[in-house]
């Protein structure tokens, strides 16, 4: 095994034991740079916000590695939400679902929805796969400044205070920016909110 892949694999283990002890971790996604944690642990998710200087009626979005994943964390997922994946899979999609389930209750929005992406980046797809449960995913900022696009961007306060950076070749991500996010509603119909 090539010893690029080595320190990828040993990088990906260490993500992951880093979400199992609910831990805060500094992870590139298929996106920009984020802050996560288990999407499933409450005072792990109560850390981001506070790391953040965010309140917490501001929802997150959750990170999937797979339909089946995001199945098990959405009460009910409306046919337009396959479609909508179909249509999109070349471009990073956010879908605000109605009612999410099993999640901590500080992840979903005060209605009861839950933003989830089922991911394309490799690194952070096989970091979830991995763990086995959603992640939390939100720009790597203090609330009000500018999403980081890559590392160099990150605030010092927000690198010291995650409990583990990611270690990661920036060069072998492409095209990096925030995910397009489309709300779907319970009659069926949905709305974009970020292009």
């Amino acid at each position: 095994m090539p010893q690029a892949n080595r320190l990828k694999n040993l990088e990906i283990r260490n993500c992951v034991k880093t979400l199992q002890k609910g831990e805060t971790l500094l992870y590139p996604t298929d996106t920009i740079w984020g802050l996560g944690c288990d999407a499933t642990c409450r005072d792990a998710v109560s850390r981001i916000y506070r790391l953040k200087n965010r309140e917490e009626d501001k929802s997150f979005i959750i990170l999937a590695d797979s339909v089946e994943m995001m199945k098990a964390y959405v009460e009910e997922v409306p046919p337009a939400a396959y479609d909508l994946l179909e249509a999109m899979s070349d471009t990073p999609l956010t879908i605000i679902y109605p009612k999410g389930r099993g999640l901590a209750d500080n992840v979903p929005g005060a209605d009861g929805s839950v933003a989830i992406r089922i991911v394309q980046g490799k690194f952070c797809s096989e970091v979830i796969a991995k763990f086995g449960k959603p992640i939390v995913s939100t720009s790597a900022n203090i609330s009000g400044f500018p999403a980081p696009l890559k590392l160099a961007d990150i605030a010092e306060p927000v690198l010291a205070g995650v409990d583990h950076i990611a270690i990661v070749n920036e060069q072998s991500f492409g095209d990096v920016r925030p995910s397009r996010i489309i709300k779907l509603e319970e009659n069926g119909m949905f709305r974009v909110i970020r292009e």
